[in-house]
């Protein structure tokens, strides 16, 4: 059966990451040395670790012709039937996922989130881009964690420090309520947040597959005050910026006035979205230069809606991706 293409790659990787797990996990081993119930010294389940993968940027190109089709791939344990994998996004080096995955921790203060970026090659072996790692100690509780991580060749042997490019994720970590013989993944002695109020069900505890199925519905005003530093775009060292803003999931999209002869210029407008499912959801902010005959795209942003829904108000400055400068 190694004689199959792909089959032997399937079969060594399975072999590896098992003993991997082996190796690094569990952490604890129980001998016992008189008889007796060792049950309670046993690592178990004590939380759930809600991880968005919002999206990645400036991602290494793996293809001699075109862009890369990257995926991603996470795991806290190395086991397949524990590793969440993303969809492809084609011929894009700065992909946009905004996919949600939950997974089961067994201890907080030695277990890290892994994420591997992968150029997806078809019928052939995935060429790895990147990856990255957080340990779930820095994630408190009840708090969404927004990071942004450096992709490395090899987590282990960091020796190419060439840049691969970052990937953005969301962190939402639930300690389990400590109960005998029972695990209720969301009714923790945690201070409750207004997200996880919303999704709070009427038992006093939380159920993970209704919570999948609730949609926060709203509408969220936005204000564009300004922009600081955005690259010049003409010969006389100048841009007419404007902003264009709208939801991945809307078809409306929203526009600021024109601003000429600037690379700072001030907005001050308001825009109001109506939002049908704000957990899943994108607002998407474009600068653009505004020429006689088009427009020149300088740079985006990405926010997811998260914040906005634990917070409510609040202000905010964000780096432009994509371009050289600006924020």
């Amino acid at each position: 059966m190694t004689a199959i293409p792909g089959i032997s790659d399937a079969i060594e990787g399975t072999i590896r990451d098992t003993i991997e797990d082996t190796l690094t996990w569990p952490n604890r081993i129980i001998v016992p040395i008189v008889p007796g119930d060792y049950s309670d010294l046993e690592l178990k389940p004590v939380g759930l670790l809600e991880v968005k993968l919002v999206e990645a940027r400036d991602l290494k190109n793996k293809d001699l012709v075109g862009k890369s089709d990257p995926f991603a791939v996470l795991y806290i344990r190395p086991l397949s039937a524990k590793t969440k994998k993303s969809k492809t996004i084609n011929n894009d080096l700065n992909p946009i996922w905004n996919e949600h995955y939950e997974f089961v921790v067994e201890d907080s203060s030695t277990q890290h989130l892994t994420v591997k970026i992968y150029d997806d090659e078809g019928l052939q072996p995935s060429e790895i881009i990147g990856c990255a790692r957080v340990d779930l100690s820095d994630v408190m509780p009840g708090k969404v964690k927004d990071v942004w991580l450096e992709l490395v060749k090899d987590l282990e042997i960091q020796r190419d420090k060439k840049p691969r490019g970052q990937v953005h994720l969301e962190l939402l970590y639930y300690p389990f309520e400590k109960q005998e013989g029972v695990s209720n993944p969301f009714a923790g002695q945690i201070q409750l947040t207004s997200l996880e109020k919303v999704l709070k069900t009427e038992s006093n505890g939380y159920d993970v597959n209704q919570r999948k199925n609730v949609i926060t519905r709203g509408v969220l005003s936005v204000t564009v005050i300004s922009a600081e530093d955005i690259p010049a775009m003409d010969v006389m060292g100048k841009a007419d910026p404007f902003v264009v803003l709208y939801l991945k999931k809307g078809e409306t999209k929203k526009k600021t006035r024109v601003v000429t002869e600037t690379l700072n210029p001030i907005w001050n407008q308001t825009f109001d979205f109506v939002v049908e499912d704000a957990l899943h959801d994108l607002l998407i902010v474009e600068v653009w230069d505004h020429d006689t005959f088009g427009k020149d795209y300088i740079g985006r942003c990405i926010l997811t809606l998260t914040r906005a829904i634990l917070e409510g108000e609040f202000q905010d400055t964000y780096v432009l991706q994509g371009a050289k400068s600006g924020k």
